[in-house]
């Protein structure tokens, strides 16, 4: 890796855990600047300003998640029930940081990113998710009757709802408060729900150890 390369990770690491910390809106170049130690005139040196931090952020995060999850789907050596269970973790573990306040600023400060994130959630449930699901059914690990597109559906709409504040504040607050739970927590529960539902017997209890 380049020198420039290096500084440059660097940067969209401090960058990002500031994003996650305290949203977009109230992060600034200077405070970037002071978290690297460097000053703000070389830190334009390698990014013209935040919303290009914040985009490549997501860049890597998306790269990263594809990585991850393709990796588990490809993996001959493990069962199908691990596959599930482990790329569920794999995009609980890289999404729920992000707290739901970075997410409104994404939607209200920088909508094109909000809309990228979105699509990616929507093609990587499709063209990965439904690729999972064939195996399972081919394994006959999951019930066959079941409509793949619909079931793909969902598991996007429950992620892209769980990233969305503006979603879950329509309810009554009894409600939100109800959920008031690690966000990894949302995310296993509501997929396991999700996935629970299409399983077989044998893989339902394999799925729960594995």
């Amino acid at each position: 890796m380049s020198k420039k390369s290096s500084v440059e990770g660097k940067i969209l690491d401090a960058a990002y855990h500031l994003f996650l910390q305290k949203g977009y809106r109230h992060t600034t170049m200077d405070d970037i600047a002071a978290e690297l130690g460097m000053s703000k005139k070389t830190l334009y040196k390698y990014y013209d300003g935040k919303l290009e931090l914040l985009s490549a952020s997501f860049e890597i995060l998306k790269t990263k998640l594809t990585a991850k999850v393709e990796a588990i789907l490809d993996n001959r050596y493990i069962s199908f029930p691990l596959k599930l269970k482990s790329s569920l973790t794999v995009v609980a573990t890289h999404l729920a940081p992000i707290n739901p306040e970075l997410f409104e600023d994404l939607r209200e400060f920088a909508p094109e990113i909000w809309e990228d994130l979105t699509s990616y959630i929507n093609e990587s449930a499709y063209l990965r998710f439904a690729k999972l699901i064939e195996q399972g059914i081919a394994q006959g690990l999951v019930n066959s009757r079941i409509n793949i597109s619909l079931v793909v559906l969902l598991y996007a709409a429950a992620v892209q709802s769980l990233l969305d504040p503006k979603f879950y504040s329509q309810f009554p607050e009894a409600m939100q408060k109800g959920i008031k739970i690690p966000p990894s927590d949302i995310y296993d529960q509501a997929i396991s729900i999700i996935y629970n539902g299409i399983l077989t017997e044998e893989a339902r209890s394999e799925f729960q150890n594995a």
